[in-house]
């Protein structure tokens, strides 16, 4: 239902009984590209002080009341839109609106409020200075646009953030909020005219001007390429190249993406064909097309192999000259299109990718019809279509390259570095302006009905059916859910193991086995394996966790049978091809170089060898160099054989299949693999050491150049049967999420971070509950000792009976929200049935966590979170004392 309200609001309201859960979503026609001068930042400012108080609500209220009833809230700033959002179970629609419309309506920025929440935002703009991908982002976007707003980063900077006063926000608020200007989107289980009368009452009567948005300057033509190095603060080159191309709306934009997917989307995409596996210059590369309101950018990139820096640039450029030159073939461009169709019926998963989708296109284009006519004009493109932008766009003369490189790249005489005078003389070489004939014309397409292009989107759905348990004829257990309402299949296999059979000798085995499976299975070439992935829309990895080791698929329905018979290759029929090995083995080693690029899961890594001691939980999921470095295929061959024999096997289904299907399926499948890979040695029984208990406090430092310090504060925690395990769930939910002790106490009254969190991760042996924030290095002492505070008040006092039924609500909700993705739900009814929980325990989660009380709680607080057990670990540049 698509609704126009007399004051000017647009309402896009989708019935979908899938989950009892709703999405909510306001979009406001207003970003960062539509800020003055003096503005820069404000239009993000904007979506954090709206959760800072209203006239009804206080600080943290909102929050409190959205995770009360079993939902999550949230909001991201673009270049183009501002979008509030939030999930919540289905009987609380009425209260999620009007959530919504009072942070959209009635917000009271208020003067004190917007002081803490800017240091907040000068903590978030720390973090991004962290992340490599953000820092090149950043620095492209500033190469590529001179004039247009879109070459400013979104978030601002701390001088702009800093100056704000209450007077910029009020007048920014007036100016753009008015429901002239936005969209609402409601998707989920609940009644179309039911969910309308509540818009209409609680945004009908609210009347303010819209104003129009300010001209943005245009981006004059470029016309000379342009090229930046970075050296510094990072420990990998990143490479980013784009070229300047058309509005969103424009009639070039299907062909464009087309080209993405042609040449960096999908394992069988030239790019990752060729440079990544073929000459193995890039260990991840990638293509895409950015097209906001205005002139976009067409981007490809990825992270070269260490000392080929040189050599990915110019195989790089090679390739995009080729694909103006030459054709793409018949099969590839299908394959591409059939890629660009799946994203729509993988989006159709969950109410809340339903709800962004419309919401985009109704907010950014205009009309809900425009989604049908995309997806027209993508199925019309013509490979000529395809080099005809490829030639048009895809010059030196548009082009912006950017680096990002360690600060130990070797010295200027080595064949491998970057230099701008190298790099531009590539650019213009490989990609001159084209002098071929004029563009071809681009069919016009048929406008269609958006529920042509949506099927089912409206039809009775249905419910899941029950869950069938089988016996595989290799002797696996297997699980089946049907469920219609998507075309889509997801497998997950599991064996016992992982990394919890690891060594500090073979250390990264499983992460290694896990990579390796997929290059060369069953009599299948990597690349082979790869181009029937993306034929079917769909993926098969390996999936090495702490407690497992096993297998995930995705494929769209259609594909089911040769979608079983890969995975059944991969899994029970892996060759370990020797070049394929050694190059995997490569790629893992260069991920452990560059873990210093990513210093809050160094800090977990950290706290976790500190906390444990001779369990394997002390070892780092990816291996260390040292270990990985003598890993080869006979090794992994010998781990597969005799770690993970198809008896042991646990696999579950859940998707469009009938139960009877699958099993034939998967027999007929597994019988051939195991045939093919012939007989197995068997392994001897391991014994995974018990970790004792910490009689004293430990701590753990790693200095490192970064703008934030990450400290984790954790104990040993419970096991998977502990009876612990739920109340220190409920525990971490009390801690975390914006409504949350930690968020409330240490972000929103101190300012002191902008992430911070707890939780409470178990397994079959014992875990550990921790606390986590990123800060500033002058305030990592303050924070630690606020976490510790926070820590003892758990341990002293009950949780009041409000915030713990909050705490569990939330818990509830998030794990429903959670299993609307198939994957997610065949996941956990795979592991939960191998860990000896049972298939159907997800059912019995609910009555668990209702079932605990503020005593359980205590009681697992004053055992589990000792301060004699207390581990600290610390990565930054910064020592807290």
């Amino acid at each position: 239902m698509l609704a126009n309200l007399p004051n000017g609001l647009t309402a896009v309201l989708v019935e979908n009984h899938a989950a009892p859960v709703v999405a909510l979503q306001v979009w406001v026609k207003v970003g960062a590209a539509d800020e003055r001068p003096d503005e820069a930042g404000l239009a993000h400012l904007h979506e954090h002080m709206l959760f800072k108080g209203t006239r009804r609500r206080a600080t943290g209220e909102i929050a409190r009341e959205v995770e009360a009833r079993g939902g999550e809230i949230n909001a991201w700033t673009s270049h183009d839109q501002t979008v509030y959002h939030l999930v919540l179970a289905a009987p609380f629609l009425g209260e999620g609106l009007d959530i919504l419309a009072d942070v959209v309506r009635e917000s009271s920025f208020d003067a004190d409020e917007l002081g803490r929440e800017t240091q907040v935002i000068v903590e978030e703009i720390k973090r991004s200075e962290d992340s490599p991908s953000r820092q090149l982002s950043r620095e492209l976007f500033a190469t590529a646009y001179r004039t247009h707003p879109y070459r400013l980063p979104v978030i601002g900077t701390p001088e702009s953030v800093l100056s704000f006063q209450r007077s910029q926000i009020l007048s920014f608020y007036h100016r753009h909020y008015a429901p002239g200007s936005m969209v609402l989107v409601a998707v989920g289980d609940f009644d179309e005219a039911h969910a309308l009368a509540e818009v209409e009452k609680l945004f009908g009567d609210w009347s303010a001007p819209s104003s129009a948005n300010l001209a943005r300057a245009v981006e004059p033509a470029q016309a000379e390429p342009r090229v930046r190095i970075v050296r510094g603060g990072v420990r990998e080159t990143r490479l980013a190249l784009a070229f300047h191309i058309p509005e969103l709306l424009h009639v070039d934009l299907p062909a464009l993406d087309v080209l993405a997917v042609l040449l960096g989307q999908g394992e069988s995409a030239r790019l990752p064909q060729l440079l990544k596996r073929g000459s193995r210059v890039f260990s991840e590369v990638h293509a895409y097309a950015y097209a906001p309101r205005d002139a976009g950018l067409w981007v490809a990139g990825g992270t070269p192999v260490r000392g080929q820096e040189r050599a990915a640039v110019h195989q790089l450029l090679a390739e995009l000259g080729r694909a103006r030159d030459e054709l793409f073939s018949e099969l590839e461009i299908e394959k591409a299109k059939h890629l660009l169709e799946s994203e729509q019926v993988y989006q159709r998963e969950t109410v809340q990718g339903m709800a962004r989708k419309l919401g985009f296109y109704q907010a950014a284009v205009g009309s809900l019809e425009a989604e049908a006519e995309y997806q027209a004009a993508l199925q019309a493109t013509s490979l000529e279509q395809v080099r005809d932008v490829a030639r048009r766009y895809l010059t030196s003369a548009s082009a912006s390259l950017v680096a990002l490189e360690p600060e130990d790249a070797p010295e200027a005489s080595s064949e491998h570095l970057l230099s701008e005078g190298d790099l531009l003389a590539q650019l213009t070489r490989a990609l001159p302006a084209w002098q071929g004939s004029g563009r071809l014309a681009t069919p016009v397409t048929t406008r269609r009905a958006v529920a042509e292009s949506e099927p089912g989107l409206r039809a009775a759905l249905g419910d899941k059916s029950a869950l069938v348990r089988r016996r595989l004829a290799s002797g696996g257990n297997l699980l089946v859910m049907s469920d219609a309402t998507v075309p889509l299949v997801a497998i997950r296999t599991a064996f016992l193991g992982g990394m919890r059979f690891e060594t500090q000798e073979n250390n990264g085995v499983s992460a290694l086995l896990a990579r390796t499976a997929t290059r060369g299975a069953g009599g299948r070439s990597a690349d082979q394996i790869a181009a029937a992935m993306d034929g079917m829309a769909g993926s098969v990895s390996g999936s090495p966790g702490r407690n497992s080791f096993g297998f995930r698929a995705e494929f769209l329905a259609r594909h089911l049978e040769e979608g079983i018979s890969l995975l059944a290759d991969v899994m029970l029929a892996p060759d370990f091809p020797r070049a394929e090995v050694e190059h995997e083995r490569g790629q893992q080693l260069q991920e452990i170089h560059a873990r210093e690029d990513h210093p809050a899961g160094l800090a977990f890594e950290l706290f976790s060898k500190t906390l444990f001691t001779v369990h394997p939980n002390r070892l780092p999921v990816g291996g260390e160099a040292a270990s990985v470095g003598g890993l080869d295929g006979e090794q992994l061959r010998r781990i597969w054989e005799t770690r993970y024999p198809p008896e042991a096997m646990t696999v579950a289904v859940v998707g469009d299949v009938r139960a009877d299907e699958a099993h034939a399926l998967l027999d007929a499948a597994f019988a051939r693999a195991v045939a093919r890979a012939g007989p197995r040695a068997r392994g001897e029984p391991i014994v995974v050491p018990t970790e004792p208990r910490p009689v004293s406090p430990r701590s753990a430092r790693l200095e490192l150049a970064k703008a934030q310090s990450h400290l984790v504060v954790g104990f040993l925690g419970a096991s998977f049967r502990d009876p612990a395990r739920f109340p220190l769930d409920v525990l971490a939910s009390v801690l975390s999420g914006q409504g949350g002790r930690l968020f409330f106490e240490l972000r929103d009254k101190r300012s002191l971070a902008y992430s911070v969190t707890a939780m409470s991760v178990d397994g079959l042996d014992p875990g550990y509950f921790a606390v986590y924030i990123g800060t500033s290095p002058e305030k990592a002492a303050t924070a630690l000792e606020g976490m510790r505070s926070e820590l003892a008040r758990v341990r002293e006092e009950r949780i009041p009976e409000v915030e713990l039924e909050r705490a569990k609500r939330y818990l509830i909700g998030s794990h429903a929200i959670g299993l609307q993705r198939r994957a997610s739900l065949a996941a956990t009814l795979c592991l939960d049935e191998l860990y000896g929980l049972g298939a159907e325990a997800y059912r019995e989660y609910d009555a668990r966590v209702q079932a605990v009380t503020s005593e359980a709680i205590l009681d697992a607080a004053q055992k589990f979170l000792n301060p004699q057990g207390e581990v600290v670990a610390e990565v930054g540049p910064g020592q807290v004392g």
